[in-house]
């Protein structure tokens, strides 16, 4: 089989999570880091983002999920999708979590302190090469961390937020260390494709200190951040039945309690024109500059559930979190 090659860089969480799904399907690839292929990257890609997979025929794919998905559909054994109709839509809606508000918990952390700034900046410039001095690497590093650091905006931290981001990230991980007890994946013996998107976003944290530290206290996470580096099918999806107990917390708390509100709320500043919205999330001020792409990919979480209504658990599960009212 002719190999498909992956251009990303281990400092990115959709890079690494595209990664592990290749190494998960069997899939032949290379890995080849951005800074090394940068003819592959300019003949590819349309826009400047990585991962960038280019197809054996010559096609270049981008964007983490659509990725997975047009693998998935050429590459469907084994499979990321559970059977349950209930189970498979949490996985999407948690895999959407992980891409959009995850992304806030890793940003945040690697970019919002000195430590952090100066430790992730140092592995940037080294995994650019080519400094011909430590002086000539300092000023590289320097050179990032200020232009990453001038770039919390983006995601919507600041002052105002940066409280609400770090809790979310202690709580969803002691929320994760309990569901990962009893089970080596969020859906059972085999990743899903919620596994993907929230372990992208969780690795990277996991690199950093003061966010390593927090997922350092949570010994499930990091057992499971580990395993998913090249994550292998050990068994079969749980029924929801008995992934329920553990991951509807989850839900409740971190999906409608954060992210759905802020994700409607964000939609409805752009649709507005709105420059800076305002939204109050589990009673705390949020604030932040609109983010155009997640209204894109916010309508296509509509659309998936609005393919799955009418399947009776999760209709009842999604009004049993509050999640249901802002995906109606």
């Amino acid at each position: 089989m002719a190999e498909h090659i992956v251009v990303g860089t281990v400092e990115s969480p959709y890079s690494v999570k595209v990664r592990a799904y290749f190494r998960y399907k069997g899939i032949p690839h290379q890995w080849r880091d951005r800074s090394e292929a940068r003819d592959i990257f300019d003949q590819h890609a349309r826009l400047p983002l990585v991962p960038l997979v280019v197809t054996p025929e010559g096609r270049g794919l981008q964007d983490s999920t659509p990725i997975i998905e047009a693998l998935e559909a050429a590459h469907p054994v084994p499979s990321i999708e559970p059977p349950e109709v209930a189970a498979r839509f949490v996985s999407a809606l948690l895999e959407e979590f992980g891409d959009e508000w995850g992304n806030k918990w890793m940003f945040h952390m690697r970019w919002a302190r000195e430590v952090d700034q100066v430790t992730a900046s140092e592995r940037f410039a080294a995994a650019r090469g080519g400094s011909s001095s430590p002086e000539q690497a300092q000023a590289t590093a320097k050179a990032i961390r200020e232009r990453m650091a001038s770039r919390l905006w983006f995601v919507g931290a600041n002052e105002t937020t940066a409280t609400q981001i770090e809790a979310s990230l202690n709580d969803a991980l002691t929320l994760l260390d309990a569901h990962l007890a009893s089970r080596p994946y969020l859906f059972g013996g085999r990743p899903a494709l919620a596994d993907f998107g929230l372990w992208g976003q969780i690795y990277e944290c996991a690199r950093d200190p003061t966010a390593g530290a927090l997922v350092a206290q949570a010994a499930n996470v990091t057992t499971w951040v580990g395993r998913m580096e090249s994550p292998a099918s050990g068994g079969d999806f749980e029924p929801w039945a008995a992934l329920a107990p553990t991951l509807t917390p989850l839900l409740r708390d971190q999906v409608a309690g954060l992210f759905l509100p802020w994700s409607v709320a964000n939609a409805a500043a752009l649709a507005a024109g709105q420059d800076e919205f305002d939204v109050t999330l589990k009673g705390r001020r949020w604030t932040q500059k609109p983010q155009k792409y997640h209204a894109r990919s916010l309508a296509v979480l509509k659309a998936k559930h609005h393919a799955c209504r009418g399947d009776a658990t999760l209709d009842a599960l999604l009004d049993a979190t509050g999640c249901a009212a802002f995906l109606n």
